[in-house]
């Protein structure tokens, strides 16, 4: 099991990259919260409110999740990241194994 981050650049972008997701069986939950981010762009720190979006699934589908968001999301250049989670609930574990 592996958790993704991907901060977007609204609430509406969340959901369409989010939807997709599900209904393609890439990812077995999304969970959505505002954040205020601070980064270097281009030589210059940057400021922007985005939404992050937590996403649950497996390693597997690292590929075919980043081509999905590739196709969906605004930015150029967009930070998708994956944790490897290493341990968790035997019933999350079966959970994610049955619906993906």
């Amino acid at each position: 099991m592996n958790v993704l981050l991907l901060t977007c650049a609204d609430k509406k972008e969340a959901d369409k990259i989010a939807n997709s997701l599900l209904k393609k069986r890439l990812i077995v939950c999304a969970k959505k919260t505002p954040v205020s981010s601070s980064f270097l762009w281009k030589n210059k720190i940057e400021s922007s409110n985005e939404i992050l979006l937590i996403m649950d699934s497996v390693i597997e589908n690292f590929e075919k999740i980043n081509s999905e968001v590739k196709k969906l999301h605004s930015y150029k250049t967009f930070v998708l990241t994956s944790l490897l989670v290493s341990q968790a609930t035997e019933d999350v574990e079966n959970w994610v194994k049955r619906e993906l």
